[in-house]
């Protein structure tokens, strides 16, 4: 799923909608669109809500449509909620959004991430910002992966999902500095087309029919997922067995370069070893 933010640059909230509108209804055309606006005043009750009282309430409609209302969720988990559905998601009111971002009513040179800047919704040039968009990495997490390979074309073949998960470790031993971050860069061009490459030598083993590879680059924090590893198999035998293969692998032929950052020191990995 790709994601785009709306920066309001001093435009005023009326344009500002008039381009997310315009950009939803461009995106609609390529796939399911998914959109958060986040609004301040829900967290002091000036928000009207969806209905009274539940930790999260959802409106379904009979076709298939919803809307949802509810407390102690953040914007990543919206951003997550929409990932395994949606080919797209497009984030209103979220200044500091790391994800590409449209800036609407003035430049917004603080940022490298800017798609687009226009005043107002008639000058923006959409087929650009679609393809502007599909060359950024995309947001994947567990859930959207293992979504994707339920919907492979052999699925009803499958008896198995096995997964791998890699996270962000605070600490090696308990006495080591405390981890904040890794920050990871991928060699562009090359990166993902080893793992395209793996992910096509493991699905020709015999037994294997889906295998999805996605290694997050930027600022991953302490405890967030960096890498996941899913495979769809007929048995779980052949699942366990690409899933290993498939994460040691990617670590050994996927060229990413990696940062780490603790509390008393910041490095790249690759000088230390």
């Amino acid at each position: 799923m790709h994601v785009l933010g709306c920066l309001n640059r001093g435009a005023g909230e009326e344009r500002r909608e008039q381009v997310v509108d315009r950009v939803v209804d461009r995106l609609a055309r390529e796939g399911r669109v998914g959109v958060v606006r986040y609004d301040a005043t829900i967290a002091d009750g000036a928000h009207e809500a969806l209905t009274v009282g539940g930790d999260v309430t959802y409106g379904l409609g009979a076709d298939g449509d919803w809307t949802a209302s509810g407390t102690g969720m953040t914007v990543g988990d919206a951003i997550d909620a929409l990932a395994p559905d949606c080919d797209y998601a497009v984030v209103t009111g979220v200044p500091d959004l790391q994800y590409p971002v449209i800036a609407v009513g003035g430049d917004a040179d603080d940022r490298d991430d800017v798609l687009a800047t226009v005043d107002r919704a008639g000058e923006l040039d959409e087929d650009a910002l679609v393809t502007a968009l599909e060359e950024r990495d995309p947001h994947e997490t567990l859930d959207s992966l293992v979504a994707r390979v339920k919907r492979a074309p052999e699925a009803e073949l499958s008896g198995a999902i096995a997964t791998f998960t890699g996270r962000v470790r605070a600490k090696d031993d308990p006495d080591d500095a405390r981890t904040e971050f890794l920050e990871f860069e991928k060699y562009d061009g090359v990166a993902d087309g080893r793992m395209a490459t793996i992910e096509a030598e493991l699905e020709a083993r015999d037994g294997v029919l889906a295998v999805e590879l996605h290694h997050r680059t930027g600022v991953v924090r302490d405890g967030e997922d960096i890498v996941f590893v899913v495979v769809l198999a007929g048995h779980r035998d052949e699942a366990f067995r690409a899933v290993e293969d498939g994460i040691n692998r990617l670590k050994d032929e996927v060229p990413l370069f990696k940062k780490e950052v603790t509390v008393d020191d910041e490095y790249w990995v690759h000088e230390r070893s």
